[in-house]
């Protein structure tokens, strides 16, 4: 068992879950909890840290994996969470490129400028693998996708969800134009987004939390869409608001009307 944090593996994990560039470094993230734990396809699990307290109760959960027991006194050191449940994994990256995105029959593709809230971007994860989506293209100043906090809200549809950054943006955009990808951007100089048709291939941009699209991607857009308002709300949280684009495009693909 291990019970200090000094040990060369604890430290290592201390590092991955603060640490981007750690992350980067050697391919791995931290995936906290037992029902992410079940979610994590075989080929990327890695490694596995149980507390022994994890053990008593949840021994099952680990036949045939292989796992390094700790005190539960070095896991709240190494936990991310206020109420540890005893089990963290590390988890090799898998991105997935452009190409494999498009040629996915999904719903639609989301498209992140500079999203900075890690809960937000776990959401519009999950809510993606939901109504179904192709894939999430990010700007590559878009929070990282590793960030402990984000895997958390993705509830493990980080492994279902293809997903990859750009380094520009701009260009990526251009190139899904040029692929005959309607693009839309979500934006409060728009017509009302239940006015549109999504039943081509359609791309939805959503920008930063606190500013929005910047112009110059806004104006890369087929088309700029806004979600209406009653009372006094100016815009909707970013992750709300891409899960009502996406399931439209869903709802119109299916048949809905």
């Amino acid at each position: 068992m291990i019970t200090t944090v000094q040990n060369k593996q604890i430290r290592q994990v201390i590092k991955l879950k603060k640490s981007s560039r750690e992350r980067k470094r050697t391919g791995l993230f931290v995936a906290e909890g037992l029902r992410i734990f079940r979610e994590i396809p075989e080929e990327q699990r890695a490694k596995v840290f149980v507390s022994s307290d994890f053990l008593k109760l949840h021994g099952e959960e680990l036949k045939g994996i292989p796992f390094e027991e700790v005190s539960p006194k070095v896991f709240r050191e190494i936990s991310d969470t206020e109420t540890p449940q005893g089990i963290l994994s590390l988890v090799k990256m898998k991105q997935s490129t452009l190409s494999e995105i498009l040629k996915r029959s999904g719903s639609s593709i989301l498209l992140l400028e500079n999203l900075q809230d890690p809960g937000n971007l776990g959401t519009l994860i999950r809510t993606g693998e939901g109504a179904g989506v192709s894939g999430i293209i990010m700007s590559r100043d878009t929070v990282d996708i590793y960030n402990p906090k984000v895997i958390r809200s993705t509830m493990g549809s980080i492994f279902r969800v293809p997903f990859t950054y750009t380094e520009d943006l701009a260009e990526t955009v251009e190139y899904l134009r040029q692929q005959s990808v309607h693009v839309y951007a979500a934006h409060l100089n728009g017509t009302d987004y239940t006015d549109e048709s999504y039943d081509k291939i359609s791309a939805f941009l959503i920008g930063n939390e606190g500013n929005g699209l910047t112009d110059r991607i806004a104006a890369l857009a087929d088309k700029r869409i806004r979600i209406p308002m009653e009372g006094r709300v100016e815009s909707l949280n970013a992750a709300m608001a891409g899960g009502l684009l996406m399931y439209e495009a869903r709802r119109q693909k299916k048949g809905g009307s």
